[in-house]
């Protein structure tokens, strides 16, 4: 039975990372279309990448918590596919020992605009960075903003025709296309489940839905899905 999982900034909330649409969440203290969008970064690139600089000092200083490392063992002992896609951007699912598919990027790496080479990035970035491939000082943070293409869509579409089992963790169920993979993979076959602190805006979707926070949700699924196996 293939596994497909989806993970979204819940996942990482107990590590210290913060999510976006909740109450408190980074976006009721940013304007998304100031730091998160290629018009923001045309208007001011300065204050995108104080933004971002400021979110990979929060991401370096975190540390896996046992909702990630119950997926790496996932991975690591099931006997059959996992494959975890996530909307994070920070690398807490590397850390714990997980292999994951970055759908919007990774805050460890930089992207150059002209050549669209991309690199580590700095702990802080600078407008002066120059490309390593082209020396041009046209970078940015390799992530996607909101009026972007997600990376790695047609692998993606592949899980999810494939799965057997359809799995969202810790998502808002608000952002497209993630919001609408769990229709993708039910119009495959597969069954759902969605393990959230709260119901996501398409729990409704789900054929189950489990509550509580991750570090506790997420082991006990695991620890279930292994003595099945």
């Amino acid at each position: 039975m293939k596994i497909v999982i989806l993970t979204g900034a819940g996942v990482s909330a107990e590590s210290g990372l913060g999510t976006f649409r909740d109450k408190g969440g980074v976006w009721t203290k940013y304007d998304l279309q100031e730091v998160a969008t290629p018009e923001g970064f045309a208007r001011n690139p300065e204050k995108v990448i104080d933004f971002y600089n400021m979110r990979r000092r929060n991401a370096a200083g975190a540390k896996p918590n046992a909702a990630h490392f119950a997926l790496a063992r996932l991975q690591a002992e099931y006997r059959h596919e996992v494959a975890l896609i996530t909307q994070n951007v920070d690398s807490l699912h590397e850390a714990a020992g997980s292999e994951a598919i970055h759908m919007h990027g990774a805050h460890g790496q930089a992207r150059c605009t002209t050549c669209d080479a991309r690199w580590t990035a700095p702990l802080v970035m600078s407008l002066e960075d120059t490309c390593p491939e082209c020396s041009a000082t046209t970078t940015r943070p390799d992530v996607v903003w909101f009026g972007e293409v997600p990376l790695y869509l047609p692998e993606i579409a592949e899980h999810l025709h494939t799965a057997d089992l359809f799995v969202a963790i810790g998502t808002s169920g608000t952002v497209y296309p993630a919001a609408g993979f769990v229709a993708e993979a039910t119009g495959a076959g597969a069954r759902t489940v969605e393990l959230n602190l709260e119901p996501s805006n398409v729990a409704g979707q789900f054929d189950d839905v489990i509550l509580g926070p991750a570090t506790e949700t997420v082991p006990a699924w695991v620890d279930q899905v292994l003595q099945a196996d």
